[in-house]
């Protein structure tokens, strides 16, 4: 477990893919855990530690998970994720796009401007899978993101992702719909899995103002161990 920013009240942590956030049916211990472990060893804190966990990562995603470790923190990162004051930048190398899926045929574009994406989402429960459509229907839920490219290579692209909306599996959705599914992403369309089973999508700058002390926070995650993440990755 990588702590990348902590404090009295907050504790940002780089998740690794495969982990999960918060405890499922599946048993396996979560990151929150860990994370309880830490803050009760490092400050040897006696008997429960409080730890508010107030967004999710898919567990095949690697990056920024914020944690709260105060009540008071919980509840007003609570308020300002629910009303769009965390604003969370994702990374995706994704395969060079071909024809999207979505009717209309809207193309994903890498000339490397911002582009706004509306779309509205179906969640299919029992497939854990998110449908999209550039139109309303019947219990779709609207999307909106804004991408541009910043990286390239021959067969893949680095995309930038702004999230405006917070859907189940919006970013996985959204991209695949446009012809450019992530790498890695077999429920999505991609060709074929990573070798570590994780998928390219990565939660890599996480910024907002401090619930209690009201400071700017800004946090960016390390890149993947990975030559292709090296490759595509703009040079400062």
């Amino acid at each position: 477990m990588e702590v990348v920013y902590e404090d009295n009240h907050i504790i940002i942590v780089n998740k690794q893919s495969g982990e999960i956030v918060q405890g499922d049916k599946t048993g396996d211990r979560p990151l929150s855990d860990l994370v309880k472990d830490y803050i009760k060893e490092k400050y040897a804190k006696p008997g429960a530690v409080f730890l508010g966990v107030v967004h999710r990562l898919d567990r095949p995603v690697s990056g920024l998970v914020v944690f709260a470790r105060t009540s008071k923190a919980l509840t007003r990162l609570n308020k300002m994720f629910a009303e769009g004051e965390v604003h969370k930048t994702y990374w995706a190398i994704v395969k060079r796009g071909e024809r999207g899926e979505v009717r209309g045929e809207k193309k994903y574009s890498d000339d490397g401007e911002w582009h706004t994406v509306e779309n509205w989402l179906v969640r299919n429960e029992k497939q854990n899978k998110s449908y999209a459509y550039d139109h309303e229907v019947p219990r779709s839920k609207k999307a909106v993101l804004k991408y541009r490219t910043i990286g390239r290579s021959d067969r893949y692209t680095l995309v930038e992702v702004q999230l405006l909306t917070g859907r189940h599996h919006q970013i996985r959705c959204q991209l695949a719909a446009m012809g450019c599914p992530i790498k890695g992403d077999l429920k999505y369309g991609a060709a074929r899995s990573n070798p570590d089973g994780s998928i390219s999508l990565l939660s890599r700058r996480v910024t907002f103002t401090h619930p209690v002390s009201k400071e700017d926070i800004i946090v960016e995650a390390p890149l993947p161990n990975d030559t292709l993440w090296q490759a595509l990755t703009p040079k400062k």
